[in-house]
């Protein structure tokens, strides 16, 4: 067994700024090197990542319990429930029993209902931007147009009341800071907060729509009935969490990170669809998604015992020279499929909205600009889930329509 201390010194501000050297480097070390400061198993290649991802040994039932060692149980109850009954977190039977619930509220037309929406939202964002623009010389596509949009999107698929919009930026920040390694005493009083604040309003808004339904998916998950089973509260609740902020992340990270990526190589305009997808894989949004051995077996080769954690890296993965040509070039010319949303039966049930909303504010961007020159761009101080906090842009000579 290859093994090693600190393959990934996530620590390390390099890095955080461009790790895909380092991940390079594991890929070469062959199948599941082991990370002793991790205490993980890395799948660094496109098909060990694939195999860790597909494998049934392999189980996500969650086990990130907080409170750490001596600290106060009982104020993270909420919290952990938000994960120990949300789809990500749960394997069978409880996932095929979920995901059948969740998507078949979802399968109503919800998404491709709200793309004229999207669009709509899209523009309204754009002309703030194009006023601070007139003022500023260039404009932070990521607080003005990045961040908000998702978070208004997923606000309309739900039916979220519009005057607390407001609130579902700042709690799904607080909850996905925890997912860092060595989250901050700050961080973690946040998120107990969010979760708490948000787990309640989701409960008095469930239980709203459960008297006066509406055409949103929160009336959907409270009606949803397969042979006489529905959600609980605390899952449809955990669900409705996990929409936000699963959906924000990969829509804030991935349009973030592939307009950095796309600028920054001058690679020549595409169509939207197969630019959208490139973006994703050439700097992926989530880079690690770990599962736990359930049970003996061997993947990739590799003998496992019970309690083995294993990462995959999709990053990693998505820069495989044995799947993709030229891996670190950005070329939207590209077919193969990357790992951004996941494989197998935790495959992201949200795709096709974060494709979606992807592919309606790339190309409402480029139609107001066509060509735009990357002016600067400040890396978020995280890894997992990997984007920049600040992007400033400024069109290219000629190529403001306004």
């Amino acid at each position: 067994m290859v093994q090693a201390d600190g393959l990934l010194d996530l620590a390390d501000p390099g890095f955080r700024d461009d790790p895909y050297p380092a991940l390079a480097a594991v890929r070469d070390l062959g199948p599941l090197p082991y990370d002793d400061r991790l205490g993980v198993r890395l799948a660094a290649s496109y098909a060990d990542a694939t195999e860790v991802l597909r494998s049934r040994d392999l189980g996500r039932t969650y086990t990130l319990r907080v409170p750490r060692p001596g600290r106060p149980a009982g104020e993270w109850d909420t919290f952990n429930a938000l994960h120990e009954h949300a789809l990500l977190e749960v394997e069978a039977p409880t996932h095929p029993r979920l995901r059948r619930l969740v998507a078949s509220a979802f399968a109503r037309g919800h998404v491709e209902r709200l793309r004229p929406r999207v669009a709509e939202l899209a523009d309204g964002l754009l002309d703030a931007c194009a006023a601070r623009l007139a003022d500023e010389g260039s404009v932070d596509v990521v607080a003005g147009y990045a961040e908000p949009l998702p978070v208004l999107v997923v606000a309309e698929l739900l039916g979220w009341p519009a005057a607390d919009r407001h609130l579902l930026r700042p709690w799904s920040q607080a909850i996905v800071a925890m997912y860092e390694l060595d989250p901050t005493p700050e961080a973690e009083a946040a998120a107990r907060a969010a979760a708490d604040a948000f787990a309640a309003y989701v409960v008095e808004l469930a239980r709203e729509r459960s008297v006066r339904p509406a055409d949103d998916l929160v009336s959907d998950l409270v009606a949803v009935r397969d042979a006489g089973d529905r959600l609980s509260e605390a899952e449809l609740v955990a669900t409705v969490v996990l929409l936000l902020n699963a959906g924000h992340e990969a829509s804030v990270n991935g349009l973030g990170n592939g307009l950095v990526s796309w600028l920054a190589a001058s690679s020549p305009a595409a169509p939207v669809e197969p630019l959208v997808e490139e973006m994703l894989r050439h700097d992926a949004p989530l880079q690690l998604f770990e599962r736990t051995v359930g049970r003996p077996c061997t993947v990739a080769g590799v003998d496992l015992e019970p309690g083995e954690r294993v990462a995959a890296l999709l990053g990693a993965a998505n820069r495989d020279p044995a799947r993709f040509e030229r891996p670190d070039v950005f070329d939207p010319r590209r077919t193969a499929p990357h790992l951004s949303f996941g494989a197998g039966v935790h495959f992201c049930l949200g795709a096709p909205l974060a494709r979606l909303e992807l592919q309606v504010s790339l190309g409402a961007l480029l139609r107001r600009w066509p060509a735009l020159d990357l002016v600067s761009a400040t890396r978020r101080p995280t890894f997992v889930l990997r984007g920049w906090s600040e992007v400033r842009v400024r069109p290219s000579v000629g190529a403001d329509r306004a």
